[in-house]
């Protein structure tokens, strides 16, 4: 590599990383906690109802009470309310009913009622003014909301920017040292800077799958709109220039689920969304159904069905953009592999703490040093250290 390539590339890592550090080291912080955002959960007291076991709320079988009873309930209980979203789970009999005052508004504004399908009781409303609510909500937008996440996605890009330009640094000057060397007799510059590089190495791929994920995680809203005016827009096509299907005119969630299955069999359903809102069109319950394996489960096909009438419009797969999304949100968290792939997020997500710091206290350190010695430590493979 030329000497001017090297300047390039180390100009390219040093900006990108110096504008982005900050946030990165916020966003590791507060990701380390939401890695086990479950087990906290359960450990400060995680209500009986929830526990694993029992009927699935997903399911169809005897013993379940009818969604139609379960949104009463939910009703009965937020008068002056609409409905938004209905959500179930496939290995307890828990779920969850999500009002607000209108169809579209804002989601400080919902409230999310718990309840049992198997007794038709509730079982609580879900605190959103907690510890972990809030750790969520700095990681995911620092309560900026839209500009919040584009800008987060935007240091997400700078960060993989820093990645990829410190591998194509890594290459020179690690060529005169073996892999794994810890100048440990040198300066503590250089014992950092080795460090820096080696845990840079080890957590390399990591640290490129959750800023790329953390990047689509961050385009979500922009996702969502995109299948909104194309594919959602193809599939109501028939309803345009239709009004807005007011609250008091839904149909049977029952028979619109019947009619769900129907389209999609062998699958179980997710979530049901409302008319009016991000996942739906004014006029539908549109109802997301899992894969039926492992590894498709977190790809969702919605089937959209008349909320007046109850009768089927259409169901197609997600497209590509949807399913990137889909799939790059557990992964960010480590949600795929249970208890071991989480503590080995939570171990590579300490790493990158020390890497960030590190990076820090080195260009804190060599802001006087001119560019020229450095390019020359990196082309020499670590045997030119500038003076300090």
């Amino acid at each position: 590599m030329t000497r001017s390539s090297i300047r390039a590339w180390y100009l390219v890592h040093k900006w990108s990383s110096i504008v982005c550090t900050a946030f990165l080291l916020m966003l590791c912080i507060t990701g380390l906690p939401l890695i086990f955002h479950h087990e906290i959960d359960v450990l400060s007291g995680e209500p009986a109802a929830l526990a694993e076991g029992g009927l699935a709320s997903s399911g169809e079988g005897p013993g379940l009470k009818p969604l139609d009873e379960m949104l009463a309930k939910a009703l009965a209980a937020r008068p002056g309310e609409v409905p938004v979203f209905m959500a179930f789970d496939n290995e307890r009999p828990q779920m969850t009913i999500t009002t607000a005052p209108a169809p579209d508004a804002p989601g400080e504004t919902m409230t999310i009622q718990l309840f049992d399908r198997a007794t038709g009781e509730p079982t609580g409303a879900v605190d959103e003014s907690g510890v972990m609510h809030f750790l969520l909500q700095l990681h995911t937008d620092m309560f900026l909301g839209l500009a919040g996440m584009l800008f987060l996605g935007l240091m997400g890009v700078l960060f993989v920017a820093a990645i990829v330009s410190g591998v194509v640094l890594y290459a020179p000057f690690m060529r005169k040292l073996e892999f794994g060397t810890l100048r440990a007799s040198r300066s503590r510059r250089v014992k950092w800077l080795d460090y820096h590089n080696l845990l840079g190495v080890v957590a390399l791929a990591w640290m490129l799958v959750v800023g790329v994920t953390g990047i689509i995680n961050a385009l979500a809203t922009p996702i969502m709109e995109l299948w909104q005016r194309t594919e959602l827009a193809e599939m109501t096509r028939a309803y345009d220039g239709r009004e807005a299907l007011p609250p008091s005119r839904y149909g049977s969630l029952d028979k619109a689920m019947a009619e769900a299955r129907k389209a999609l069999p062998g699958n179980n359903p997710q979530f049901i969304a409302f008319p009016g809102g991000a996942y739906s069109s004014k006029h539908h319950y549109a109802v997301f159904f899992q894969g039926a394996t492992p590894l498709t489960e977190r790809l969702l096909t919605p089937a959209l069905i008349d909320a007046e009438t109850g009768a089927f419009t259409d169901a197609r797969p997600m497209p590509w953009y949807n399913q990137a999304l889909a799939l790059s949100q557990p992964l960010h968290f480590g949600d795929y592999g249970g208890l071991p792939l989480k503590i080995l997020w939570a171990v590579l997500d300490i790493f990158t703490i020390i890497i960030l710091g590190s990076g820090l206290y080195l260009w804190l350190g060599k802001r006087r040093t001119p560019l020229d010695a450095r390019v020359r430590e990196v082309e020499s493979g670590g045997v030119l250290v500038p003076a300090e």
